[in-house]
């Protein structure tokens, strides 16, 4: 399921001696492998690998759902899903309707966003064709950051109120989706959430 590097990804190397963090840059439509590397803060997954677990959803397919018809990329939530599951991680949605003060951040491995992204055909804008994006963020050595594989590297986001107040600006965007990534037993015990 996982396997080395990806070949053509570029990266600051990973959480190492030197402090520096594991950052994937955009590549095709990879950026649901590139958030998932991102989070874990390590080459975990490739593109064959997340191809992979698009044929084991859908193995009679002619056409897989789980991601794109070109054979780029752009895999969807089950395959995240199904990717983290072999780790003993979850991604669990996050509820809009829910105040964001309910996260129990400590319980948190990190976040998967799904977030709108222009689309355009080399320079052109096509502003009728709306796609959407992954993303990672999460906390390392008391700061949070934004990962974006988009951006030339990791953003500092902040402490526990930025984070909150970042999360809450995408999610005031209307067509964005938080999941939190958190460890199976966290999941199944539901203790990523405070209590009312």
């Amino acid at each position: 399921m996982s396997g080395g590097p990806p070949p053509s990804s570029s990266s600051s190397g990973g959480v190492g001696e030197g402090g520096e963090l594991y950052h994937e840059r955009q590549r095709l439509e990879l950026c649901a492998v590139h958030a998932l590397n991102n989070l874990l803060q390590r080459p975990c997954f490739t593109r064959e690998a997340a191809d992979d677990i698009c044929k084991r959803l859908a193995p009679d397919a002619r056409f897989n759902p789980h991601r794109s018809l070109l054979g780029t990329g752009n895999y969807d939530v089950n395959v995240i899903m199904a990717a983290l599951q072999s780790l003993e991680l979850a991604a669990v949605w996050w509820d809009k309707r829910r105040p964001l003060e309910r996260l129990e951040l400590g319980q948190i491995v990190g976040f998967i966003l799904n977030v709108p992204s222009p689309a355009a055909l080399g320079f052109v804008a096509l502003p009728w064709w709306h796609r959407k994006h992954w993303l990672a963020v999460r906390e390392l050595r008391g700061t949070y950051y934004n990962l974006d594989s988009k951006l030339r590297a990791p953003v500092a986001i902040g402490g526990e109120a930025e984070l909150r107040a970042f999360l809450q600006d995408f999610l005031s965007q209307g067509l964005c989706e938080v999941f939190l990534v958190v460890p199976r037993a966290v999941e199944e015990a539901g203790t990523w959430l405070s209590p009312e």
